[in-house]
């Protein structure tokens, strides 16, 4: 995302510095200045703050409670304003699909005053493999608790903005090749799992989520309030998938199958009654936000891109023919 929020910023005239650490400087667009270092080792990073004097940062990867507070403590007296990506992941919900939270569904759409969740998420399989993917991710990763830690400083206003499952170019987790490699393979039927076909959650095209972060920044309205960031309506997994395979021209069929009949690589995981649809609506009326990339061309560039940077690293799905072939045999 760093690149495409750089750019739109620069677009509405402000000057902008990455702190990063050297390894894609030649991504980012002309003009930003660069600080390069470890935004882990923030306090090493003071004077070079400092120096460029900004009015706002935006911070992508804090991780944890414990990196909070260091940021916060660190950056109080060097800046007049912090924004903070965060994630859906912090809503109760969440723990509802995957067990941890007891009770009842909770009710849709997600708003920013849904409950969040009283216990961690991230259970050891689900934080050995984001640790897989994204490096920033440490040992104590909860999104909880470094919202707390943000907007509970009395000394640095800060914004938070809960992020959904962002797609697009360069998107890390591959959300759309599961379906892309399935048609490009020539399988003529792709199966899902009923209650995972009609599982909804929150999804942003990488560049339009871009924009509503430099707008959150540059709007003093913004400090201290906490933003939902999703496209409306929020599809299907079937009906997203039917999206990417009709951009395809793809004239296979999809097969839905009882949880016990459904190969075990395309199982749900945890409870698919609860749904994460969540509403933008409060960045949209108090900041004016608007997606500028209509979804149709957010699907041709994300398909398009996926087509030619298969995954070269660790992913959350699998792929095993032989299983889904007797399946739809069965």
């Amino acid at each position: 995302m760093g690149p495409y929020v750089v750019r739109d910023l620069q677009g509405r005239g402000h000057t902008v510095a990455a702190l990063h650490r050297g390894r894609r400087t030649a991504s980012l667009p002309a003009g930003v200045q660069h600080i390069i270092g470890d935004c882990g080792q923030i306090a090493e990073q003071r004077e070079n703050i400092t120096h460029f004097g900004p009015d706002v940062i935006i911070h992508f990867i804090l991780s944890s409670g414990r990196q909070a507070e260091a940021v916060m403590q660190n950056l109080r007296g060097l800046t007049g304003r912090i924004v903070v990506l965060s994630s859906m992941d912090v809503y109760r919900a969440v723990g509802v699909t995957f067990g941890t939270e007891p009770g009842p569904l909770e009710p849709l759409p997600l708003t920013e005053e849904s409950p969040v969740r009283t216990r961690k998420h991230a259970e050891p399989p689900i934080l050995e493999g984001l640790r897989k993917i994204f490096e920033w991710v440490d040992e104590d990763y909860d999104k909880v608790p470094v919202e707390r830690v943000v907007l509970g400083d009395a000394q640095l206003p800060g914004t938070v903005l809960r992020l959904p499952m962002v797609y697009g170019p360069g998107d890390p987790l591959h959300r759309f090749y599961p379906i892309v490699k399935r048609v490009q393979d020539g399988r003529r039927k792709i199966i899902f799992s009923e209650e995972a076909a009609a599982w909804r959650c929150p999804r942003g095209y990488v560049e339009n989520v871009a924009v509503a972060i430099a707008l959150a920044a540059v709007s003093e309205r913004a400090a201290g309030r906490i933003y939902n960031i999703a496209e409306w309506p929020a599809y299907s997994e079937q009906e997203w998938s039917q999206k990417i395979a009709t951009e395809m021209h793809w004239e296979g069929e999809f097969v839905l199958l009882p949880a016990v009949r459904t190969p075990k690589h395309l199982a749900s995981p945890g409870n698919a009654a609860q749904h994460w649809v969540a509403s933008s609506e409060r960045i949209r009326k108090e900041l004016g936000y608007r997606e500028p990339v209509a979804l149709e061309e957010a699907i041709t560039q994300t398909t398009a891109w996926e087509k030619v940077n298969p995954p070269t690293g660790a992913t959350f799905f699998q792929f095993d023919y032989e299983a889904e072939d007797a399946a739809l045999a069965a």
